[in-house]
């Protein structure tokens, strides 16, 4: 998990004084972005004020001062979001095991009225499957159980399978951006659930058994995973490419359904024979032998 002192020097090291117009006439610079008196100048704060705040030291700060931190490091929107959650933390906090996470039925009840004609899963805060759709199931994982979410212990989890399953990989041609992507989104989410046993457990079980993960996790990107792009080479149809996008949910904001369109005509063609081979799938033999 990360804190804010941690977050602020990320940031802080990656601003240099020429992108804000900072003049160093030439002296020898021993940090490669701002000093902490550059910054604190810069953000209308006192050096030893802003010192005490990165160390964790200091109260939590107000939002005004957090906003002018977020100016002068240049974050965006979501990152200027979670240096706010960041800064909500409590000093000592320790970690708790949540309750299971189930889908609301609101959200359960969408995803039915979609059938089968759209690929969709509801996702929870950690990247676990929820639930998904015949077609969802088909086009991500056709090589875990269909029923597998609804065992609360062992649902499959995004995250794990991304970095961990050798099938989810290669099903994924633009595997490093999507990577990237669930890795600044773990980041948010711990954030904004900093005693939240299970995500630590799950990030540090990546950090240990994937190193690229850990050489992700390392940089500090931080990202809100909403709507992107998959290309897949997929076992079944082949090439596809397809764009996702996620509907949040009022009633569990933590989870979250995402749906997935094509994004051109070949692709809708591979995603109508997933639909057909997912219906013929759970189809009696009687049936499907006539």
């Amino acid at each position: 998990m990360e804190g804010l002192g941690a977050f602020l020097k990320s940031r802080r090291d990656r601003v240099t004084p020429a992108e804000i117009g900072l003049r160093t006439f030439g002296t020898t610079r021993r940090v490669p972005g701002l000093r902490r008196e550059e910054l604190a100048q810069l953000a209308g704060v006192s050096a030893g004020y802003y010192t005490r705040l990165e160390q964790g030291q200091a109260e939590t700060a107000s939002k005004q001062v957090l906003d002018a931190l977020a100016r002068v490091l240049r974050l965006d929107r979501i990152e200027t979001v979670h240096l706010h959650n960041l800064a909500r933390q409590p000093a000592n906090f320790g970690l708790s095991d949540p309750p299971q996470e189930e889908p609301h039925p609101r959200v359960l009840a969408l995803l039915n009225s979609l059938g089968d004609s759209a690929p969709a899963i509801v996702l929870g805060r950690r990247g676990d499957v929820l639930a998904w759709n015949r077609t969802g199931h088909a086009l991500i994982a056709e090589h875990i159980a269909f029923n597998a979410p609804q065992e609360p212990t062992h649902r499959p989890s995004i995250p794990r399978m991304f970095f961990l399953d050798p099938l989810t990989r290669d099903l994924h041609r633009n595997w490093d951006e999507l990577a990237r992507v669930h890795v600044a989104y773990l980041r948010l989410t711990a954030g904004r659930f900093p005693t939240d046993a299970r995500l630590a457990e799950l990030i540090g079980e990546l950090a240990m058994r994937s190193d690229e993960f850990a050489r992700m996790w390392t940089i500090g990107e931080v990202a809100d995973c909403t709507v992107g792009t998959m290309h897949l080479q997929h076992p079944t149809v082949g090439a596809a490419s397809v764009a996702y996008q996620v509907w949040l949910q009022p009633d569990s904001p933590d989870h979250r359904l995402e749906i997935y369109t094509p994004n051109d005509p070949s692709s809708a063609d591979a995603l109508r024979l997933l639909t057909h081979q997912s219906r013929r799938d759970t189809e009696p033999d009687s049936i499907r032998q006539r």
